[in-house]
């Protein structure tokens, strides 16, 4: 890893394999869903029988109860999002009980993907780029909202965002992803 100005990068030799910087995440946030109407998306979810890595940490349906996030994100009735419950269990807090980062982007990516099927019948896609806000704490044991929503296309470029919301509502970090649909060629 290499330090920068502006944040870090990771280098297999002089190769970049992925950076992280500091920046901002500009969005419109859709009000939350209430965890009743997530708890139902999830029954939509759209990738329990079809789902490129099934064994995924955030999203695999073939993780056991206990094993990885399983966060299953399915479209809202009526609205142009996806939604799912989560519920953080203690094995991903920290000491003062607070869910470690890594889990909290965990959850802002996977959601962002799934909402791609919003664009129409794709192939493998792949994370280009994501920027996330942490805004507050998530807590160990308490119910929030996953929430993603596709934001726009250019060819192969599918901008999607996300966002986590306590279950009365408020906002506790949201992302913006880039995905990048592959070709036969690539």
């Amino acid at each position: 890893m290499q330090r920068r100005a502006d944040g870090v990068a990771l280098l297999d030799g002089d190769i970049l394999i992925a950076e992280a910087r500091v920046t901002s995440v500009e969005v419109d946030v859709p009000d939350a869903v209430s965890l009743d109407a997530a708890r139902g998306a999830t029954s939509r979810y759209p990738w329990r029988e079809r789902h490129p890595y099934p064994t995924c940490f955030v999203c695999g349906p073939r993780r056991d109860d206990g094993d990885g996030l399983r966060i299953f994100p399915g479209p809202v009735d009526g609205k142009p999002l996806y939604a799912a419950p989560w519920t953080p269990p203690a094995s991903l807090a920290d000491a003062r009980g607070n869910v470690r980062d890594e889990f909290v982007w965990g959850a802002l990516d996977c959601p962002s993907a799934i909402v791609t099927d919003e664009f129409g019948d794709l192939g493998l896609i792949l994370l280009g780029r994501m920027a996330a806000d942490l805004r507050r704490p998530l807590s160990a044991g308490e119910s929030y909202i996953v929430q993603a929503w596709p934001v726009s296309r250019d060819g192969r470029k599918l901008q999607t965002a996300s966002a986590i919301f306590c279950a009365e509502g408020t906002l506790r970090a949201v992302a913006r992803a880039v995905w990048i649909e592959r070709t036969a060629k690539d």
